[in-house]
Protein backbone atom coordinates (compact mmCIF):
# COMPACT_ATOMS: atom_id res chain seq x y z
CA UNK A 1 0.00 0.00 0.00
CA UNK A 2 1.75 3.46 -0.96
CA UNK A 3 2.32 6.09 1.35
CA UNK A 4 -0.15 9.78 1.22
CA UNK A 5 0.81 12.92 1.92
CA UNK A 6 -0.96 16.01 2.06
CA UNK A 7 1.44 18.10 3.62
CA UNK A 8 4.71 19.97 3.10
CA UNK A 9 6.94 20.82 5.87
CA UNK A 10 10.63 23.10 4.76
CA UNK A 11 13.96 21.44 6.43
CA UNK A 12 13.60 21.12 10.07
CA UNK A 13 15.04 19.80 12.60
CA UNK A 14 17.01 16.92 13.80
CA UNK A 15 14.08 15.02 14.51
CA UNK A 16 12.36 14.80 11.72
CA UNK A 17 14.48 12.52 9.75
CA UNK A 18 13.10 11.04 6.85
CA UNK A 19 11.95 7.47 6.13
CA UNK A 20 13.41 7.76 2.58
CA UNK A 21 13.91 10.28 -0.47
CA UNK A 22 12.47 11.27 -3.65
CA UNK A 23 14.79 12.95 -6.64
CA UNK A 24 13.03 14.87 -8.95
CA UNK A 25 13.91 17.33 -11.57
CA UNK A 26 13.06 21.26 -11.38
CA UNK A 27 9.89 20.59 -13.78
CA UNK A 28 9.11 17.57 -11.81
CA UNK A 29 9.02 18.97 -8.41
CA UNK A 30 5.93 21.60 -9.31
CA UNK A 31 2.76 19.48 -8.99
CA UNK A 32 -0.21 19.49 -6.33
CA UNK A 33 -1.28 15.41 -7.08
CA UNK A 34 1.11 13.18 -8.31
CA UNK A 35 2.15 9.46 -7.48
CA UNK A 36 6.21 9.84 -6.72
CA UNK A 37 8.41 6.63 -7.30
CA UNK A 38 10.84 6.73 -3.95
CA UNK A 39 14.49 5.76 -4.20
CA UNK A 40 13.64 2.50 -2.45
CA UNK A 41 10.63 1.93 -5.24
CA UNK A 42 8.09 2.42 -2.83
CA UNK A 43 5.84 5.01 -3.95
CA UNK A 44 3.80 8.28 -2.43
CA UNK A 45 0.74 9.53 -3.20
CA UNK A 46 1.13 13.36 -3.12
CA UNK A 47 -2.42 15.26 -2.80
CA UNK A 48 -2.05 19.19 -2.13
CA UNK A 49 -4.71 21.68 -2.07
CA UNK A 50 -3.01 23.43 -4.50
CA UNK A 51 0.06 23.20 -6.67
CA UNK A 52 3.79 23.86 -5.43
CA UNK A 53 7.07 24.24 -6.03
CA UNK A 54 8.73 21.79 -4.24
CA UNK A 55 12.58 22.55 -2.53
CA UNK A 56 15.39 20.39 -1.82
CA UNK A 57 15.07 19.42 1.31
CA UNK A 58 11.58 19.66 1.87
CA UNK A 59 9.64 16.95 3.75
CA UNK A 60 6.56 15.09 2.67
CA UNK A 61 4.91 14.70 5.98
CA UNK A 62 2.98 11.27 5.95
CA UNK A 63 -0.15 10.08 6.99
CA UNK A 64 0.14 8.42 10.26
CA UNK A 65 3.43 9.76 10.73
CA UNK A 66 6.88 9.90 9.23
CA UNK A 67 9.02 12.36 6.17
CA UNK A 68 10.07 11.56 2.80
CA UNK A 69 12.93 14.04 2.01
CA UNK A 70 12.35 15.98 -1.29
CA UNK A 71 16.15 15.79 -3.14
CA UNK A 72 17.00 18.12 -6.19
CA UNK A 73 17.83 15.76 -9.43
CA UNK A 74 21.36 16.44 -11.40
CA UNK A 75 20.07 18.02 -14.82
CA UNK A 76 21.64 18.61 -17.75
CA UNK A 77 22.13 22.63 -17.67
CA UNK A 78 24.15 25.66 -18.91
CA UNK A 79 26.95 27.61 -16.86
CA UNK A 80 26.92 30.84 -18.49
CA UNK A 81 29.45 32.96 -17.36
CA UNK A 82 30.03 36.69 -17.65
CA UNK A 83 32.89 39.18 -18.91
CA UNK A 84 32.10 41.21 -15.33
CA UNK A 85 29.27 41.99 -13.40
CA UNK A 86 27.73 44.37 -15.61
CA UNK A 87 27.36 41.84 -18.46
CA UNK A 88 25.82 39.20 -16.06
CA UNK A 89 23.32 42.19 -15.59
CA UNK A 90 22.28 41.96 -19.55
CA UNK A 91 22.65 38.17 -19.46
CA UNK A 92 19.88 37.86 -16.97
CA UNK A 93 18.10 40.60 -18.43
CA UNK A 94 17.84 38.36 -22.19
CA UNK A 95 17.08 35.46 -20.14
CA UNK A 96 14.25 36.89 -17.86
CA UNK A 97 12.86 38.39 -21.25
CA UNK A 98 12.23 35.19 -22.44
CA UNK A 99 10.80 33.86 -19.34
CA UNK A 100 13.47 31.53 -18.61
CA UNK A 101 14.30 29.58 -15.46
CA UNK A 102 17.80 30.85 -14.34
CA UNK A 103 19.72 30.39 -10.72
CA UNK A 104 21.77 33.37 -10.73
CA UNK A 105 24.88 33.64 -8.36
CA UNK A 106 27.32 36.34 -8.68
CA UNK A 107 29.34 34.68 -11.02
CA UNK A 108 27.33 32.62 -12.95
CA UNK A 109 24.18 31.70 -14.28
CA UNK A 110 22.55 28.30 -14.70
CA UNK A 111 19.38 27.15 -17.31
CA UNK A 112 18.46 24.31 -18.69
CA UNK A 113 20.25 23.36 -21.80
CA UNK A 114 18.49 24.94 -25.00
CA UNK A 115 21.32 25.23 -28.10
CA UNK A 116 18.97 28.87 -29.75
CA UNK A 117 20.04 30.35 -26.11
CA UNK A 118 23.21 29.04 -26.37
CA UNK A 119 23.69 30.98 -29.05
CA UNK A 120 22.10 33.93 -28.30
CA UNK A 121 24.27 34.22 -25.23
CA UNK A 122 27.16 33.43 -27.02
CA UNK A 123 26.08 35.77 -29.65
CA UNK A 124 26.42 38.33 -26.69
CA UNK A 125 29.67 37.72 -25.38
CA UNK A 126 29.00 34.82 -22.83
CA UNK A 127 30.91 31.83 -22.25
CA UNK A 128 28.51 28.67 -22.40
CA UNK A 129 29.46 25.42 -20.85
CA UNK A 130 27.49 22.28 -20.11
CA UNK A 131 26.90 21.70 -16.29
CA UNK A 132 25.11 18.59 -14.55
CA UNK A 133 24.30 19.72 -11.16
CA UNK A 134 20.74 19.83 -9.01
CA UNK A 135 19.05 23.20 -10.67
CA UNK A 136 17.64 25.68 -8.10
CA UNK A 137 15.91 28.81 -10.21
CA UNK A 138 14.81 31.81 -8.64
CA UNK A 139 11.51 31.54 -7.78
CA UNK A 140 9.35 34.50 -9.66
CA UNK A 141 7.71 37.20 -8.16
CA UNK A 142 3.92 35.28 -8.51
CA UNK A 143 5.33 32.16 -6.92
CA UNK A 144 3.55 32.47 -3.83
CA UNK A 145 0.00 32.65 -5.59
CA UNK A 146 -0.11 29.03 -6.65
CA UNK A 147 -0.87 30.11 -9.93
CA UNK A 148 1.33 32.13 -12.53
CA UNK A 149 -0.36 35.46 -13.41
CA UNK A 150 1.69 37.84 -16.32
CA UNK A 151 -1.30 40.80 -16.71
CA UNK A 152 -0.28 40.74 -20.42
CA UNK A 153 -2.55 42.88 -22.68
CA UNK A 154 -4.50 43.64 -19.31
CA UNK A 155 -1.67 46.66 -18.71
CA UNK A 156 -1.10 49.42 -20.94
CA UNK A 157 1.94 50.52 -19.70
CA UNK A 158 3.78 47.15 -19.89
CA UNK A 159 6.08 46.87 -22.82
Amino acid sequence: MPYRSTEILSPGPADKAPLHRVTLTHDQRHLRRKLLHLENDDVVMLDLKEAVMLADGDLLALEGGGYIEVKAAEEALYEIRPRDRLHLIELAWHLGNRHLAAAIDEGRILIVRDPVIRAMLEGLGATVNEAVEPFHPLRGAYHGTGHHHHGHGHDPHHG
